[in-house]
């Protein structure tokens, strides 16, 4: 492994202590769980905000896709060369930057004239989202050890929980009370304060230097590998549009031997850069350690199944079930908050039964999932109510908390302090991959069978490719069970 220079220590570890010993260390998590959040609910109430986003401004269908799509491609792009830059120049003062480009994108969301304004308002909002995420992952790193940075993520699964449950909720309220023209706007003007007071905590309460200061340019670009960093990014870019456009336009899939071949060649590059003795954006070695590998393969195929899990339910809750979108949002309630609790509780029990919990959580969401199916099709029968779906997806919510941050905490406990931040970004660009596959696949599978048949088989028929993905998840995260007992 590169040996780190000395200089680069302060902005990793200079304010690094043993579990116990620093005391603002709770109030630096909490900053970063009410950003984290706000960036979190801000994805569930644009989801629902969308058809009054149409109706105000005049959207296409294809504009609707691009406020979504557009935020997902800049947040997965680079969100592994903004934790490395975290890593090197400092977490605190990237992660103020962010949060400052997201609330001003924010303002300019809410105040859009026009779609295309809109988009490029929500473009930026994913560069400040993939900015400040990576730098959570690690300051959590940073910050705690041992049982307390279980405790820490499962604060932080906490949030993703009440996230997924209050969003859709707080939109619906918030386009009754502003109507169809001002409604909208609220959703992502709710940022603002949020932003604005996470900065001022950040600014009192973040260790000093937030960031460090590079003595030249020349060195700055050496130092933050910027070559490898585009060869990252446009490997990402070109992996990802397919998945997010290729529906409109099927000539993009011609892009995926092209991320190939710049993946490729950013291997080489790194492998190069680490030859010549330079420190890379990202430490080859640390694929070396089985828990890193497993647990981001773990991560891929479960956010491959289970963001389109959320979204086929809201589908037929609303056109095969005759439901409204609040009613939609209603029934994905009690699973969030389930998943809350059941993501602080194993928060404290990750380091006692480790991958264990994961494996145990995947099964929980195969229950779950069977019993959605159950559901819809009795309910197609006439023979039970939609809102039993409530009761099926709290077994989806607790699997969601026994698997996400337990498993943030075991890929990432044999990483390197100083590569902490690069490495949670190869992980949360993981999930962007996996989410972006997983809609593209189920959401196709679903479409097509619903030409054929009814919105209740179209449905089943994508709730069992979840199931095939949430499998694949679990034989590797049996895997990564084994090996660690050898």
């Amino acid at each position: 492994m590169v040996k780190t220079p000395e200089r680069r220590a302060p902005a990793a570890s200079a304010h690094t202590h043993a579990e116990g010993e620093d005391p603002i260390r709770w109030r630096i998590l909490a900053v970063l769980i009410v950003t984290m959040f706000m960036t979190l609910i801000n994805v569930s109430i644009v989801n629902v905000a969308l058809p009054s986003i149409g109706r105000g401004l005049g959207a296409t269908p294809a504009d609707l896709q691009w406020v979504l799509s557009g935020y997902a491609l800049t947040f997965g792009v680079i969100l592994i060369a903004a934790g490395r830059a975290g890593d090197i120049m400092g977490r605190g003062g990237i992660f103020v930057t962010g949060v400052a480009i997201f609330t001003l994108s924010s303002v300019a969301a809410g105040m859009a004239p026009n779609a295309e304004s809109l988009n490029l308002a929500r473009v930026t909002q994913g560069i400040g989202s993939g900015l400040l995420n990576p730098q959570g992952l690690g300051m959590i790193q940073q910050y705690f050890r041992g049982a307390e940075r279980g405790r820490a993520f499962g604060q932080l699964g906490i949030a993703v929980g009440l996230s997924v449950a209050i969003g859709p909720v707080l939109g619906g309220l918030l386009i009754e009370l502003g109507g169809p023209n001002l409604g909208w706007r609220l959703t992502f003007l709710v940022n603002v304060p949020i932003g604005i007071a996470a900065i001022v905590l950040a600014l009192k309460w973040f260790p000093r230097p937030l960031i460090r200061r590079f003595p030249s340019l020349p060195v700055a670009l050496r130092d933050l590998d910027a070559i490898g960093a585009l060869l990252l990014g446009s490997a990402l870019l070109a992996l990802l549009i397919p998945f997010v456009e290729a529906r409109n336009t099927p000539v993009l899939w011609l892009l995926l031997p092209c991320a190939a071949a710049l993946t490729a060649l950013w291997l080489w590059w790194e492998r190069r850069y680490q030859r010549l003795g330079l420190n890379p954006m990202f430490d080859l070695q640390i694929f070396k350690h089985s828990s890193f590998r497993n647990g981001i393969l773990v991560i891929a195929f479960f956010f491959m199944g289970m963001p389109s899990l959320w979204v086929l339910v809201a589908l037929y809750v609303q056109e095969g079930g005759g439901g409204t979108a609040l009613d939609a949002g209603l029934i994905g309630v009690p699973s969030s908050l389930i998943g809350a609790y059941a993501a602080h509780w194993a928060g404290s029990r990750v380091a006692r039964y480790g991958r264990k919990m994961v494996i145990g959580g995947m099964l929980v969401t195969l229950v779950g999932v069977v019993l959605c199916v159950l559901v819809i099709l009795l309910h197609e029968a006439g023979q039970v109510s939609l809102w039993w779906l409530a009761g099926a997806m709290c077994f989806v919510g607790v699997a969601q908390g026994l698997v996400i941050s337990p498993n943030q905490a075991l890929t990432l406990e044999q990483v390197p302090l100083d590569y902490a931040g690069s490495s949670g970004g190869i992980m949360q660009t993981g999930q962007r991959i996996g989410t972006a596959v997983g809609f593209a696949v189920i959401t196709a599978a679903t479409y097509a069978t619903l030409a054929v048949s009814s919105w209740a088989l179209a449905v089943t028929a994508g709730l069992g490719l979840i199931a095939l993905m949430v499998l694949l998840g679990m034989a590797v995260a049996y895997k990564d069970l084994r090996a660690r007992e050898a």
